[in-house]
């Protein structure tokens, strides 16, 4: 092979390979499935593989509960959440630590959020149709540029009904208890198993069976259960998907 022709499929090998990645870091992959099945875990180990930006839908819902919290607004008061949801400021930043942050009207509200009676609270909340309306509309704007990864329960079904990826992670309630149990003991927060259970069960009774876009896999997702499989394992089967696009 002459010299010449042998750097100009060196320059157009790498050509093919730069186009790829950007055609790769435009995709707009949805991550849907039940509380504790570890989508934001798993969203933010795929964003990371893949140099996607993270958007974590269910701390956009546990802000307004948690808004409703400090403001005594009642989860029934439609109107009052709506506003809340309205006004409020969202943006997502990840450390060098690869911790995702939510930042509420300037305010970390990371670690509050995740409080469990702000997550009951969130599972109200999200029930109400004009609450929704309000926060998709948000979500939307932040995916349009694509190259995103966006986790909750209701992404590919209502916000990004035209994702490139679209996942549907699951897993049984036993494991999914047993996983918060665990979360919840590391911090120092320990609590029993049974409501735990319990809590999880309601709260897919709540998220399936509500009005407003309830939980369930998009006609063209892939779903995967989780059971018995590793955090790693798992990205690496959504990594053989999104690659397979």
């Amino acid at each position: 092979m002459h010299i010449g022709v042998w750097r100009s499929s060196i320059s157009s090998t790498r050509g093919l390979l730069w186009n790829m990645a950007q055609q790769q870091r435009r995709l707009a992959v949805g991550i849907d499935g039940p509380a504790g099945a570890g989508k934001s875990t798993i969203a933010k180990l795929v964003a990371r593989k893949h140099e996607l930006e993270y958007l974590d839908t269910g701390a956009m819902y546990r802000s307004v509960a948690l808004l409703s919290h400090r403001n005594s607004v009642d989860t029934a008061d439609e109107d009052a959440l709506e506003s809340l949801a309205k006004t409020a400021q969202f943006r997502f930043e990840m450390d060098d630590s690869f911790t995702n942050h939510i930042i509420l009207n300037d305010e970390d509200v990371s670690k509050v959020i995740r409080e469990p009676h702000i997550g009951t609270l969130a599972s109200k909340v999200a029930q109400k149709p004009r609450v929704r309306s309000q926060l998709v509309a948000k979500q939307r704007d932040m995916a349009a540029k694509g190259g995103v990864v966006m986790e909750g329960r209701d992404i590919c079904t209502v916000v990004l009904p035209d994702a490139d990826v679209k996942i549907f992670l699951t897993a049984s309630a036993e494991e999914r208890a047993r996983r918060r149990c665990k979360q919840l003991e590391e911090q120092g927060k320990a609590e029993n198993y049974g409501d735990v259970l319990k809590e999880i069960k309601e709260r897919d009774e709540r998220d399936t069976t509500r009005e407003a876009s309830p939980l369930k896999p998009a006609e063209d997702s892939v779903e995967v259960c989780t059971d018995n499989m590793t955090i790693e394992q798992v990205a690496d089967e959504i990594s053989r998907i999104m690659t397979s696009k």
